[in-house]
């Protein structure tokens, strides 16, 4: 039995997982406040969307950042100005793919998770920043 927990331990604190898990959380924090997920980790040869999701007639490229809380690089400060290039023709990409930009247009979310050692985690939602 404690060979179980410890694995499960081991794979929450893998990079990985702890992407998966800020990825889950922002899922349902985006359900939370009305919008549709429509794909999760969409690939393409130029790279990864985390989430891909409807908000009315809007449709939303979320960029997912997770973070252990730390006095370093909180996680909405994670996308540098490549990062948002990338995000934007992965929309591109996406939107060509897909049969075009809905009425409402396209825009790029970032939500940032942090976890703190104790307690519930954090979820920050901003939008439209690239």
């Amino acid at each position: 039995m404690n060979a179980i927990k410890d694995a499960t331990k081991r794979a929450r604190n893998t990079p990985g997982a702890l992407g998966r898990y800020g990825e889950d959380l922002a899922a349902r924090w985006l359900t939370e406040v009305g919008m549709s997920v429509l794909e999760r980790n969409w690939r393409c040869r130029a790279g990864e969307i985390d989430i891909v999701a409807r908000d009315g007639d809007a449709l939303v490229v979320c960029e997912v950042k997770t973070r252990r809380t730390s006095p370093f690089q909180h996680p909405m400060a994670a996308v540098p100005p490549r990062k948002a290039e990338r995000l934007r023709a992965l929309a591109e990409i996406w939107l060509h793919e897909h049969g075009g930009p809905p009425p409402g247009g396209a825009r790029i979310d970032l939500v940032g998770v942090t976890l703190p050692r104790r307690g519930s985690p954090a979820v920050e939602h901003a939008r439209g920043v690239a």
